[in-house]
């Protein structure tokens, strides 16, 4: 007689059986190359993980483009830039199609490097030698020439903060002619040569006056429109930090609020309030292109030295950053998982620039712009089982947030949220689970994964219910088998909400993530 429990008799299609193991060496479904592919690109930081170390990643990446073809690496590296706003993947992809395809790279050049960190970043990689060779190469030397041609004085300034390489490397390894005299005298002034000041453009030579009046002892309120750290190398007073504040951007002001603060920017009169005016104006929180951890970033790092309005203000911002997260009809769950390898920075380990944002936090801060939008969604945090948290969707996305990551602690197990709804026989629609997708207390040597079984034992009840499970940090497998009903997605930018509303409202087909990579259009050069 046949043993019933090795060969139980289950409802439904069969499902998948398990085809690879994840970081923990447990069961899991490995992604097609081209889903791996994309979750790098969206999520990669090249960073060291909890569970893989930054060379690791490398070599997956490099392994991976060499089972693609060049039009996709070439379109993953265009929404990887423009949609997931990344940065070191994106300008790898079009280092390694500049070994590969130089024609590809002509043609998404313009959309990937579109500012001087992102030609530094190209050049870094590709003098490297971690794309098989270190020579730049004719057609790549030219559009690195033509960058440098065509951007205005501003853009150039901006491309001269930072090193390996510092942009007079990269000026000195290309050897750009340039037709201006205003931009042969600034290269000359960038790389040290002679020049004519009178040549050189106007910020740049308001930038030689302004250092020659610190170094006379002249406070000069005048404070030339250059990126902050070429000033940050003089002796700077309180008014002219004000100055700085005044005419920075956005994204600058968030980043600097503890420096302001050190230099006793806010005790002047005015300026706590033109700070926090400027961190809450909806319209240059949309232009600045924020990912709402970032608020949560400088929310985490404020001393007590910044105002509380300033710090209220980044929570005004966040609720600017969530505006367009869609809402979801229907009974929404979203499940965090606050296991305790969601302890790990969220975009690596980095020597002396590691972010203070774990993966935890982004998990919590998705789980509570979800709750903010669908104000009866159920929030079910996760680790070896379902945590019992009570959350109130009207209070601010920045305190749900910071509620959930306070948990933290214990192994993962995928199916435990799912396994709770299935046993409550729950009226579902949409699940969102927010992992890092290396499950291990749910482990099974054969046939399907937990998750797998608990998800078929929930459609059973709500045929039309959707799964999406959000990677945040990409390691190539999954608990949840890709099909009609699922989705798997690498990231935790702002475009992660349109792929879910898109899939959510049934406008994504089975290609899903590949898809909307294969959607972009490539213009030939």
């Amino acid at each position: 007689m046949v043993f019933k429990q090795l060969f139980p008799t289950r409802k439904g299609a069969a499902l998948p059986a398990v085809d690879a193991l994840n970081r923990e060496g447990s069961a899991a479904y490995a992604y097609s190359p081209r889903h791996q592919l994309a979750q790098i690109a969206v999520t990669g930081c090249l960073g060291q993980t909890f569970y893989a170390s930054a060379e690791n990643q490398l070599d997956q990446l490099l392994d991976l483009t060499r089972t693609v073809d060049e039009a996709f690496i070439a379109r993953t590296a265009v929404y990887a830039r423009e949609r997931g706003y990344m940065k070191d993947v994106p300008a790898t992809l079009a280092a390694m199609l500049a070994a590969k395809d130089v024609e590809k790279l002509s043609q998404i050049f313009p959309r990937v490097i579109d500012n001087g960190k992102m030609l530094r970043n190209f050049v870094q990689v590709l003098r490297s030698g971690a794309m098989g060779r270190k020579s730049m190469g004719s057609r790549p030397k030219k559009l690195v020439q033509n960058w440098l041609l065509t951007a205005t004085e501003k853009q150039l300034l901006n491309a001269s903060v930072g090193n390996t390489p510092s942009l007079a490397d990269v000026v000195k390894m290309v050897h750009p002619k340039p037709a201006e005299s205003w931009r042969a005298a600034w290269f000359a002034w960038l790389i040290g040569k002679p020049f004519n000041e009178a040549d050189l453009p106007p910020i740049t030579q308001a930038f030689e006056r302004f250092k020659r009046d610190n170094a006379n002892g002249v406070i000069s309120t005048d404070v030339p429109d250059v990126p902050f750290q070429m000033l940050t190398a003089l002796t700077l007073y309180s008014k002219q930090w004000a100055e700085i504040a005044k005419n920075g951007s956005w994204q600058m002001v968030r980043q600097n609020l503890n420096t302001f603060a050190r230099n006793e920017v806010f005790k002047l009169p005015g300026m706590t309030e033109l700070i926090a005016a400027k961190l809450q104006n909806a319209n240059a929180v949309a232009k600045s292109r924020v990912m709402p951890y970032q608020l949560l970033a400088a929310f985490k790092a404020s001393d007590e030295k910044v105002p509380a309005a300033v710090r209220n203000a980044l929570q005004d911002a966040m609720e600017h950053a969530i505006a367009n997260v869609p809402g979801f009809a229907g009974h929404v769950v979203v499940c965090p998982d606050v296991s305790g390898s969601m302890s790990s920075p969220v975009t690596g380990y980095r020597a002396g620039a590691t972010t203070a944002v774990r993966c935890i936090d982004v998990a919590g801060l998705m789980a509570a712009a979800v709750l903010r939008k669908n104000g009866n969604a159920r929030v079910l945090p996760f680790e070896n089982k379902v945590v019992k948290l009570e959350l109130n969707g009207r209070d601010s996305v920045m305190t749900n947030a910071q509620k959930l990551a306070k948990i933290g602690g214990g192994g993962t197990d995928c199916s435990a949220p799912l396994e709770m709804l299935a046993k409550e026989k729950a009226e579902v629609d949409l699940v969102i689970m927010v992992s890092d997708n290396q499950s291990w207390m749910d482990g099974v040597n054969r046939g399907a994964t937990q998750t797998m079984l608990a998800w078929e034992r929930i459609k059973q009840r709500n045929p039309k219910a959707k799964l999406v499970c959000i990677d945040i940090q990409p390691y190539g497998t999954t608990q949840a088998m890709e099909r009609d009903d699922i989705l798997n997605v690498g990231g935790f930018s702002d475009a992660v909400f349109d792929v879910v509303a898109a899939f959510a409202a049934g406008k994504l087909g089975t290609a899903h993530w590949v898809g909307e990579i294969e959607k972009i259009v490539l213009t030939p050069q």
